[in-house]
């Protein structure tokens, strides 16, 4: 059975797991959040890529995992290529937002982009939007960064996201020309698919969400050179434990909420 570890900043990167889960269900999943430390996106540089060395480090050699997901876009843009250098025989898969799966949804051309200011003032985000934006002229992206929005959902507070949603919405709308509507939004943060509902809502059925947890769970499985045939026990929580160097309470019904699992989260010190 191979193992697999996944760590974010909270409870977002189990939007990730929900897509590996039913992705690779033979797998052990081992999955971190950094809750003590959340939000990574409004944290410096050097303390997202210290963060993600520690949670990387506790996955290898207390649980000597195959394969690591970093399931935060805020720790791939800035510590996934450290992380690669450290554990070069380690597959490494991080996650990017969807901005050229959004490309080839859009109709319009116009395409919003909801991220934390961490991910989007990275030079790697800024490379992959100068990628897809080249090989796509008709693209344009109107970025915004959403300061908040994932300490509100990592906390649970809904009239906060529901807000702030509202906002950053609202200021994405503004950044677009009038002759080009937004009909593709990219979620890119793993929190914010939790806020799918709410964001759907406000978009109107004529936009597209966009996320990126089923290609991260599909790249995991071909790094591991897995087939599709892989099935799970009965019981889902006996494969996946979860860890929280926050308050485990909360991860553990994070996960009954949204991967509808019996798993209990413990407390980490790391």
């Amino acid at each position: 059975m191979k193992t697999i570890g996944v760590f974010d900043s909270g409870v977002g990167g189990l939007s990730v797991l929900r897509a590996l889960l039913a992705e690779i269900p033979e797998a052990q999943f081992f999955y971190v959040a950094d809750s003590a430390f959340a939000p990574y996106g409004e944290r410096s540089a050097q303390a997202v890529v210290d963060r993600s060395q520690r949670m990387a480090a506790y996955l290898l050699q207390h649980h000597t995992v195959d394969a690591l997901v970093v399931a935060c876009n805020t720790a791939t843009a800035m510590a996934v290529d450290e992380l690669r250098r450290m554990y070069p025989h380690l597959p490494i898969v991080g996650v990017e937002p969807a901005l050229k799966t959004a490309a080839s949804l859009s109709r319009t051309g116009h395409i919003g982009v909801l991220a934390t200011r961490g991910t989007l003032d990275s030079e790697r985000f800024a490379q992959l939007r100068g990628r897809v934006e080249a090989s796509t002229p008709r693209i344009h992206f109107s970025c915004q960064p959403c300061d908040g929005l994932a300490d509100a959902i990592e906390r649970a507070d809904p009239s906060t996201t529901q807000l702030l949603c509202e906002r950053y919405l609202q200021a994405v709308q503004a950044l677009k020309e009038p002759a080009q509507p937004i009909d593709t939004l990219v979620l890119g943060c793993t929190h914010y698919p939790f806020a799918a509902p709410v964001l759907s809502e406000l978009c109107g059925p004529g936009v597209a969400l966009v996320e990126t947890g089923l290609p991260v769970a599909r790249r995991t499985r071909a790094v591991l050179g897995l087939d599709a045939t892989g099935h799970r026990s009965a019981d889902a929580a006996a494969g996946l434990r979860l860890f929280s160097t926050g308050d485990p309470a909360a991860l553990t019904l994070a996960a009954q909420r949204w991967l509808c699992t019996s798993a209990s989260a413990s407390h980490l010190v790391c």
